[in-house]
């Protein structure tokens, strides 16, 4: 079994992130965070036909209930969550309860967001399926839901007792959900790591066919990268806000779309390219040839370079100037000063915004 830990150091809580292959064949992963008998999983259809008796196997002697939730962004929401909390209450948890989220970043979301609200707070674990969980939304204790106007806007910063990720399961990704992972993990290298996003270029064929030392490197480096971010800035008060590159625009055309429409990744891919564009025309070290790499790497992903066409410029502007970045009413991007250095800037002039927007393709008026 091959097997790497990270660890996100916390002033009040940290956690281990294990990576590695078959590690839901053995209980010791799991169950060595689970501080109480009672259990409740949260999951999806889809995610418990592969992997739920597998994780039930190892609670025969506890309680373990199920929550299955539907699947997919559109059902982020409020609403939804509620099913969280009806089995909860039914099957008679306390606060001896620990909830594992067994999933993609949807399920993780909101089973995490739960925990920090069932009786104030109950321990959980991750357990991310996705390769967009896994590298990113499972690390770091983001935990929330989508409002009709904004994407994420309902939520809690609230951190597992360990995250779990066991590369097998990306065997059974289906493809777009896969390539649409490989968003995050090249954000992480145009943010942080040039080198790693010079390996990625040369070992993106080997990462498309779910090798898995390549799989094992990639995972390993991407939450590495977060945990270290994380430990210095759990609330995103600063450092961490650099993570969202290319999401303010990403998080607009998903949200203009109608969630669901686009994967997460999707349109965080073709966000960075906005980013990227913006980046050039505020920034001297930023060069064409630049982003015409980053492009060719996602386009090899099947990843959009271009903003939806059924979006105009004016929707996206409505939706961006809900985002969570904004800071004392002022619009904060995530921008690049050269591949691998990432900076916040607070300034830029609405036309060069609109301008980047135009370059994704996209027009004033649908």
């Amino acid at each position: 079994m091959m097997k790497t830990t990270c660890h996100v150091h916390l002033k009040h809580h940290s956690y281990p992130i294990y990576i590695g292959s078959g590690l839901l064949k053995d209980p010791f992963w799991v169950k060595a965070h689970i501080p109480h008998s009672k259990v409740m999983i949260v999951t999806n259809p889809s995610i418990a036909s592969w992997y739920l008796p597998l994780i039930q196997s190892q609670f025969q002697n506890s309680q373990c209930d199920v929550t299955l939730l539907p699947e997919g962004e559109a059902f982020k929401n409020l609403n939804i969550l509620y099913l969280i909390f009806d089995e909860l209450l039914t099957h008679g948890h306390h606060r001896d309860t620990c909830i594992i989220a067994l999933g993609g970043g949807v399920i993780g979301d909101m089973a995490g967001f739960a925990a920090s609200c069932y009786q104030r707070g109950v321990p959980f674990i991750q357990i991310p399926t996705s390769l967009l969980a896994q590298v990113d939304s499972s690390v770091g204790g983001k935990t929330g839901v989508n409002h009709p106007l904004g994407k994420n806007m309902i939520g809690a910063f609230y951190q597992p007792q360990a995250v779990v990720i066991d590369t097998e399961t990306l065997q059974t990704l289906p493809t777009r959900e896969f390539n649409a992972g490989l968003a995050e993990v090249i954000k992480y290298g145009l943010m942080f790591d040039k080198e790693f996003f010079e390996w990625l270029e040369k070992n993106m064929d080997k990462i498309l066919a779910k090798d898995p030392e390549a799989l094992q490197t990639t995972l390993h480096r991407c939450c590495e990268i977060k945990a270290e971010i994380v430990s210095k800035d759990e609330r995103e008060e600063g450092l961490r806000a650099l993570l969202n590159f290319g999401h303010t625009f990403g998080h607009a055309f998903e949200g203009a779309q109608g969630y669901g429409e686009w994967l997460h990744g999707e349109a965080v891919a073709a966000g960075m390219m906005v980013a990227l564009y913006l980046s050039m025309d505020c920034s001297e070290s930023l060069s064409l040839e630049d982003i015409q790499r980053v492009e060719r790497l996602l386009k090899k992903c099947q990843l959009p370079t271009q903003a939806p066409q059924s979006v105009s410029i004016k929707d996206c502007l409505a939706w961006m100037r809900r985002d969570k970045k904004i800071k004392d009413d002022k619009m904060r991007f995530i921008l690049l000063h050269s591949l691998g250095e990432a900076f916040i800037h607070e300034t830029v002039p609405m036309e060069k915004v609109m301008m980047a927007l135009e370059q994704s393709g996209l027009s004033k008026e649908c």
